[in-house]
């Protein structure tokens, strides 16, 4: 597997086996991985072997981001309306191999069973941790506190000259 600043270049092709620290000395620092990234794309435009580099992410969080509360109207919703796209799925399937002309008695079929399975399976989890702390929705994130750039030590002193001359144009901000 490689990724998109992989290359021939790079000492041990694709992702490490076995978790394995970064390697490489720091060229820059940014507050967003978007800044990060951007920082890169300027040394491969500067002809900079960015298959050395790599984005660091530092002082890593775990991010929970509050969405709404819960509520049975929402639950048994949301259960219905997925159980209603698999239903939908498993109806269009058996619908395929229906050897009656035009028939719709499959997807109708698929699209109800789905709908009650959804809504049973979305009201038994619910109310099973219903009083232990889960009336929210929520979304997780896993972000860094910064993104550091490492290059080889062998370019990290060119890596810094070309990212100290970003820094310094007018308009460095994220486009």
């Amino acid at each position: 597997m490689t990724g998109a600043f992989s290359g021939p270049g790079r000492a041990n092709q694709g992702m490490p086996k076995l978790p394995t620290p970064p390697t490489g000395w720091p060229i820059g620092s940014y507050d967003t991985y978007q800044e990060a990234h951007r920082a890169v794309e300027h040394l491969a435009t500067s002809e900079f072997p960015v298959e050395e580099v790599t984005i660091v992410g530092v002082d890593l969080m775990l991010v929970e981001r509050v969405i709404g509360r819960l509520s049975w109207p929402k639950v048994l919703g949301t259960g219905a309306l997925s159980g209603a796209w698999f239903g939908l799925f498993v109806g269009l399937l058996l619908g395929l191999f229906n050897q009656q002309q035009a028939s719709f008695g499959p997807i109708l079929v698929g699209l109800g069973i789905g709908v009650v399975f959804g809504l049973v399976f979305a009201a038994v989890g619910y109310a099973s941790t219903r009083g232990r702390g889960r009336e929210i929705a929520s979304a997780t994130q896993l972000v860094a506190g910064r993104y550091d750039v490492l290059a080889q030590p062998r370019n990290a002193e060119r890596g810094r000259d070309l990212l100290a001359k970003l820094a310094m144009r007018p308009n460095s901000g994220i486009d």
